[in-house]
């Protein structure tokens, strides 16, 4: 194991997660987790989408199913941003800017968007205690907090839970009153997971359904109607995933960035506008 393995919690152990929250964040999603973070986000949204009210309007736009990749890559766009350069960035500005614009053109319920938010910060906590390579600090699970919490206020988000515990309850209270199967849960589900087996080739396909499935908890794939996996196949990927994470103790620490945004983005091989980021405005982009 590298001696200085540890350097970036060493250093995160030091600063205040409420006045450094944006540094904490970003070396958490940059440096430490990108991975894991990515993934967690996945399937966060994917949890989203277990809300019929969530989902009814997704499947109105019809983004899903016509340009599912582009949804997926703003979206990535958008929280690389403001993770990498920080809300209030010029960069982060621009993006919040855009991300409110595309959210001005629907209804959306107060209450939608505190559980879309508080996603973002206890989805990854969660993965990183199953498949971390190493437990996030109290100070990493703070800055997330205060991290989405300063951006849902910059949303123009009400009632914004003021402590790190009252978001987590809420969270798992809204899903527990609103969790339930609807068809647009499974349509929108079903073009999601569509989405993640398109990155592989095409004879992975019906092998690699399963593990998208595995990757879900109970409560989901009940509320997208989805078949369960098999005990045996749930345990093999929380086994790999976890020997991934062992391994990664024994990697030098990240000294490049790895954010979204650093990658080539599959819908903007020549680069990108965070101004057209997003639907266009008569629905043809």
């Amino acid at each position: 194991m590298y001696l200085n393995r540890y350097k970036n919690l060493h250093l995160i152990q030091q600063l205040d997660p409420v006045i450094d929250h944006c540094q904490i964040y970003r070396i958490m999603i940059g440096y430490e987790f990108p991975w894991e973070m990515t993934r967690a986000l996945e399937v966060s949204l994917m949890r989203t989408y277990c809300i019929p009210s969530i989902s009814k309007l997704l499947d109105k736009t019809g983004e899903f199913y016509h340009r599912p990749q582009k949804r997926y890559d703003d979206t990535g766009i958008i929280v690389g941003e403001i993770g990498k350069w920080g809300y209030d960035s010029d960069r982060g500005k621009q993006a919040m800017q855009r991300m409110n614009a595309i959210h001005a053109r629907f209804k959306i319920d107060n209450a939608d968007f505190l559980y879309v938010l508080s996603t973002f910060i206890y989805d990854p906590i969660r993965w990183n205690a199953s498949f971390g390579w190493r437990l996030m600090c109290e100070q990493e699970k703070l800055a997330a907090f205060y991290f989405w919490r300063e951006v849902g206020k910059r949303m123009h988000i009400q009632n914004i839970p003021e402590t790190y515990e009252e978001f987590e309850r809420y969270n798992r209270d809204y899903e527990q009153e609103n969790f339930r199967y609807s068809d647009t849960n499974r349509r929108v589900g079903e073009a999601t997971r569509d989405l993640f087996l398109s990155w592989f080739p095409g004879w992975m396909g019906s092998g690699l359904k399963p593990l998208v499935y595995a990757l879900l908890d109970d409560t989901m794939l009940n509320a997208f109607g989805f078949e369960h996996p098999s005990p045996f196949l749930r345990s093999l990927l929380a086994n790999i995933l976890k020997l991934r994470a062992r391994l990664l103790r024994f990697f030098p620490p990240r000294n490049q960035p790895h954010f979204f945004i650093d990658y080539p983005i599959r819908s903007y091989p020549n680069g990108y506008e965070i101004t057209n980021l997003g639907p266009a405005e008569n629905g043809k982009r």
